[in-house]
């Protein structure tokens, strides 16, 4: 699991973060007015979708497993599409863990995924701060987040503090207190944060504030998340919007739709874009992340969003298909 992450192409980092803004397709599927028979659903999937996709890109939270769930069918449609040759990758905005946590996920769900196949918005963050080659500055990185990020820099030696250790600090707010902050912060990583406080956002937004060319990044910008399989929880973005909001400043994104994966995997396997398809629960994140890197993309409504969504006049964000989940990828 401690692969490096200098295997992502250093030519990555010249992006702007406006790359993670909505791109929409010209095609018929992003007319005014959407219907059933404009976002096709996934009624024969071979001639549709199987027999032209080599490389299958999953996310996971509403696709693989709500909450410590395992979906319904999924380990038996994981093994059929080995079983077809194809090849698979499972992608999650989750910052909570680094890729040796999700590998102890997915063996606790009984799915056997091999740790390689495996890519976090953590290691997506701690690859963009080698490959930006961060620590030749000598700085450190304030983390508001989960342990994951945490592990991820630990592998490529980059120094931080917060994280979990700050989750019970409060700041002096009597009379005359000020919070002190670290001026040799040069990066603040924002990841979703179930112990989010004040302390942190202070923190953050001083370092960021006051310190000299200190950059925001984000792992991702997830409206809702699935903590449990019961409801949909407060995501990332409100993290991150909590950091925006008083600094003033747009965060580079690292995680989904950022290409940053995507542009790792196509040099890695050398395939063409249009024979790798995007399997996900969102719009705006995986979907999008499928529309503007040139993927096939398919929608599943095991996760966040409705098919009344999907369907609706105002969205403008549309997959080539959708189904109820990937178990329909071997519907008879």
């Amino acid at each position: 699991m401690a692969r490096s992450v200098s295997a992502f192409a250093p030519s990555l980092v010249s992006r702007s973060p406006a790359f993670i803004k909505p791109k929409i397709r010209s095609n018929a599927f992003t007319c005014s007015s959407l219907n059933m028979a404009q976002v096709g659903r996934l009624t024969e999937p071979a001639g549709q979708m199987l027999d032209k996709t080599d490389v299958f890109i999953f996310d996971c939270d509403g696709v693989i497993w709500r909450g410590d769930s395992v979906i319904d069918g999924i380990p038996e449609t994981l093994a059929k599409l080995r079983a077809a040759g194809k090849k698979m990758y499972f992608v999650t905005n989750n910052s909570t863990k680094s890729r040796a946590g999700y590998k102890k996920k997915f063996d606790s769900l009984g799915l056997d995924v091999p740790a390689e196949e495996i890519f976090s918005s953590s290691f997506a963050a701690a690859a963009y701060l080698e490959q930006t080659n961060f620590k030749e500055t000598g700085k450190k990185v304030y983390i508001v987040g989960e342990v994951g990020i945490c592990e991820e820099l630990d592998l490529i030696d980059v120094p931080w503090i917060g994280g979990p250790a700050d989750k019970d600090k409060a700041p002096d707010m009597g009379p005359g207190g000020a919070l002190p902050h670290d001026k040799d912060v040069g990066a603040v990583i924002v990841g979703f944060d179930r112990n989010i406080n004040y302390f942190k956002i202070q923190t953050a937004q001083l370092c960021i504030n006051e310190n000299e060319n200190c950059e925001f990044i984000a792992t991702n910008l997830d409206a809702v998340t699935h903590l449990t399989d019961a409801q949909e929880w407060a995501g990332n973005g409100s993290m991150v919007g909590a950091i925006k909001g008083c600094t003033g400043v747009e965060p580079t994104v690292v995680g989904k739709p950022s290409p940053l994966m995507i542009d790792y995997l196509v040099d890695k396997l050398g395939v063409e874009r249009s024979s790798i398809c995007m399997v996900g629960d969102r719009l705006d994140t995986d979907v999008l992340f499928g529309t503007n890197n040139g993927l096939q993309s398919v929608l599943v409504l095991s996760g966040v969003t409705s098919e009344e969504k999907l369907l609706s006049e105002e969205n403008k964000i549309t997959p080539d298909y959708y189904c109820d989940s990937i178990v329909d990828f071997f519907a008879k």
